[in-house]
């Protein structure tokens, strides 16, 4: 029987008509070999030698215990890396939040700070707080109106604020939108309230009665206070009412924070009973661009650009609501847009400032967008049941605040240091 060939040359005779050799390769060709390129002979085997182990070609090889040493290492360089990746992620994520909400906290330990200097920290610290739910109370129902806020941001002795992104679609929904702040504003001061009745703290009691103040302060029907917002939605009349009161609460509250208020309340009101259908208050955005100096243009130019310059632009609104204008400088080969926080009116857009060329050939302009918000027709038709539903809630509100405010005074509350 044919035995395999195992590659060694089997033990025994040969046939007379080949000669073998050591190796028995000598003499033979490759069949797509040229004539005279032989294959190179091997070394003779000695046959007292130990058998060679077969060659298996078809096997992977497996690698030198160094080179196993090596991928455990790569293996933990991997493991390192994907630690590493994973921590930059979480890090990014958390360099995205604090740019979030950066701002608001660090405005607010600031405001926290600045009444500290006059009241004790624990006031100072129920006030801000008091302050941050009403503002909560307006991003909440805004939310679930689907409008876009940013986060509250505080000044000190002034109070708080947000800005939404996209105008209400009407006065009904502006004016549900600020009912939001006070009344989640109250619930907060009753729960001061409750604390204080529990724990006769003069400081819980203080801040209930605060609380009552600041909420009701609030629903004074003059623009941009709550009370301004909701009375468009009920009738546009009661700002005259705003107008007879605001004298009364100024010697009430001996605030020239609210003069300058009502007196601003008196003059965009004025404007308005005055502008043309469909236009709203003055409204101005700037934003500072980089651009390249061209070489071509001489330095005159770029001096004689410090004066106002009118730029072609086009106004749209993005998908997502989003207000956009978008300009261009021509001679400059310069392209650029201006978001806008609400729709308005374009007028005009031009570039009132030019700085430049720096050594890098760069440019730093200024462009302003003026225009007049835009108030469509049907913005403040509200309908009835939604104008007796808004008014209700607005003086329920106040009575409850005032009556609140009644009983703690009547109590003699409203010491802190009690």
């Amino acid at each position: 029987m044919p035995m395999p060939n195992d590659g060694r040359e089997p033990e025994g005779t040969h046939d007379d008509d080949t000669k073998p050799t050591g190796s028995g390769t000598e003499g033979l060709r490759d069949p797509g070999m040229q004539p005279g390129s032989e294959l190179p002979t091997p070394k003779p085997i000695d046959p007292n030698a130990p058998p060679v182990p077969p060659s298996h070609g078809d096997e992977e090889q497996r690698p030198p215990d160094d080179e196993g040493g090596k991928r455990k290492g790569n293996g933990g360089s991997w493991a390192f890396g994907a630690v590493l990746a994973f921590l930059l992620g979480k890090g990014k994520a958390a360099l995205l939040l604090f740019l979030k909400f950066g701002k608001p906290l660090i405005s607010m330990a600031i405001t926290v700070g600045a009444y500290a200097i006059i009241y004790p920290w624990s006031f100072a610290i129920g006030l801000v707080a008091l302050i941050f739910v009403h503002e909560m109370g307006h991003v909440w129902v805004a939310k679930r109106k689907g409008l876009p806020v940013t986060a509250p941001l505080f000044i000190p002795f002034l109070g708080a604020a947000i800005m939404m992104k996209r105008n209400p679609k009407d006065a009904a929904t502006e004016a549900d939108i600020a009912l939001g702040g006070p009344y989640l504003g109250a619930a907060a001061a009753f729960v001061c309230y409750g604390i204080g009745v529990y724990t006769d703290s003069g400081v819980w009691h203080m801040l209930a009665y605060v609380g009552f103040f600041l909420n009701l302060f609030n629903l004074v029907p003059i623009r941009p206070l709550d009370g301004g917002r909701i009375a468009s939605a009920v009738n546009r009349w009661i700002w005259l009412a705003g107008v007879v009161i605001g004298p009364f609460v100024i010697w009430y509250t001996h605030s020239v924070i609210f003069i300058l208020i009502w007196v601003w309340f008196l003059f965009s009101t004025y404007r308005q009973f005055k502008a043309k259908k469909g236009e709203g208050p003055v409204h101005i955005a700037e934003g500072v661009y980089q651009a390249k100096a061209d070489p071509a243009l001489p330095d005159w130019y770029y001096r004689g650009s410090s004066h106002l310059r009118e730029l072609p632009y086009t106004a749209y609104c993005k998908l997502d609501g989003q207000h956009v204008v978008e300009f261009e400088w021509e001679a400059l080969s310069f392209k650029g847009e201006l978001p806008i926080d609400q729709a308005i009116l374009v007028r005009r857009v031009y570039a009132h400032q030019l700085e430049g060329p720096d050594g890098e050939q760069n440019l730093t302009l200024k462009v302003r967008v003026e225009g007049n918000v835009y108030e469509p027709d049907n913005y403040y038709e509200v309908k009835s049941r939604d104008r007796w539903r808004i008014g209700s809630l607005y003086v329920g509100l106040i009575m409850i605040l005032v009556y609140m405010m009644w009983v703690i005074q009547e109590a003699g509350w409203t010491n802190p240091a009690q």
